[in-house]
């Protein structure tokens, strides 16, 4: 008889354990992140350039194709090359068409045909390709990106447009290993946009008019669009916020939402004034101090990154909008909730080298390893899921302090 009432108790335990996990996994908060910047935030690496992972030299490089692709996927150099080839023949017949370099009425014909046969097999094998990306279940994502506005699960084709990607696809799938709980990004960026001037947050006060913007006819406006992109940012995150179950399926309106953390990557438009690079640092505390007052998160976790277009830690060191997103992390009372990670640490110097010798000349292999201007990062895939996993570990130590 004991023995049948332990058995009894043990059951008895195990349900009521069961049904408390089932209820606690139902009812987790809705972790929401907030990502924001110029265009480096919207990212211009094409998708092609990311396979590059799985043939790193380095291991802990190389693990990261295990959160951007699917399990058991591979995209091979082969495949990657094959596909770069296919749209440099596409291009080429396109271009001599363009230029009437192709005449008469029969070979004009044929070369239209033979364009659109490529054009079929390589949107066709593009479509291959990018069904091997991991679609997350955990983490979906509002994306502002330009002009690009998508919405849905986290996967490749949430930068500039649906072939690109920016930092929030290895931001995105990183956190997600570190953090338990549904994940909602809000991702607003707009390229060639400055902290001083368009993002500039309300505390930093009035934007002083240079010279030629005050003697302009266009004095009145310049003054009223000051702080628009801030603006525009908050504006998005409250009309998200105010629809979450739009947004993420796994929203539970009795749990609620957490503003978890917020992170900055931008930099590049501050570089060339001296009043612009010179208070950065009081921008960038300003900014941090009111995103958080406008949502009510006094201790918000932000993570800047550090502009590294530079590449080296001697030319970063020189670089006045670096030094001051470093000062503005280490500001009075952010120790512990601010912290600042270094884009030049994981730049792809490899993808340099070949830009460096000359990329127009050796097209099908930069293809392969870049798809942008040095000031993108180069557009390489490999610099920008590296560096979201950079920004997500940084983000998980702050949420555990």
């Amino acid at each position: 008889m004991a023995v049948k009432t332990s058995s009894a108790l043990i059951l008895a335990v195990t349900m009521m354990a069961t049904a408390v996990s089932s209820v606690s996994a139902a009812e987790k908060k809705l972790q929401v992140f907030i990502l924001a910047g110029q265009s480096n935030m919207v990212g211009h690496a094409n998708y092609i350039t990311i396979p590059r992972l799985f043939a790193d030299d380095r291991a802990e490089v190389r693990s990261l194709a295990k959160l951007v692709f699917k399990p058991g996927a591979t995209v091979t150099r082969k495949t990657v090359d094959a596909q770069i080839a296919m749209r440099i023949q596409r291009d080429a017949i396109n271009q001599k068409l363009r230029k009437k370099e192709i005449t008469g009425e029969s070979e004009v014909a044929a070369a239209r045909k033979a364009m659109a046969a490529l054009s079929a097999d390589y949107d066709a094998q593009t479509k291959t390709i990018k069904a091997k990306f991991a679609v997350s279940k955990s983490v979906y994502i509002n994306c502002v990106a330009d002009n690009h506005r998508r919405s849905g699960p986290l996967t490749v084709g949430y930068g500039g447009n649906a072939d690109k990607i920016g930092p929030e696809l290895g931001f995105g799938m990183s956190l997600a290993e570190k953090i338990d709980g549904p994940i909602l990004i809000i991702k607003t960026s707009w390229g060639g946009k400055s902290l001083h001037y368009n993002f500039r947050p309300p505390s930093a006060g009035a934007y002083e008019l240079n010279e030629k913007e005050a003697a302009s006819d266009r004095a009145a406006q310049i003054k009223k669009d000051t702080g628009i992109n801030y603006r525009m940012m908050t504006a998005q995150v409250n009309e998200v916020l105010a629809n979450l179950k739009d947004h993420h399926p796994a929203y539970d309106e009795k749990a609620g939402y957490e503003l978890a953390g917020f992170v900055w990557f931008q930099g590049f438009n501050d570089q060339f004034s001296d009043a612009f690079r010179d208070n950065y640092r009081d921008n960038m505390v300003a900014f941090i101090k009111d995103v958080r007052k406008q949502y009510k998160v006094p201790a918000m976790p932000f993570v800047i990154g550090v502009l590294g277009t530079g590449m080296t830690a001697e030319k970063v060191g020189e670089n006045k909008v670096s030094l001051g997103q470093r000062a503005a992390a280490k500001a009075p009372g952010f120790k512990g909730n601010v912290a600042s990670v270094e884009s030049y640490q994981v730049y792809d110097l490899s993808a340099y080298e070949v830009y460096k010798k000359g990329w127009q000349n050796h097209f099908a292999e930069w293809c392969a390893v870049g798809s942008d201007r040095p000031y993108h990062y180069l557009g390489s895939g490999k610099f920008f899921v590296r560096f979201g996993d950079a920004l997500a570990t940084s983000m998980a130590e702050l949420m555990q302090q």
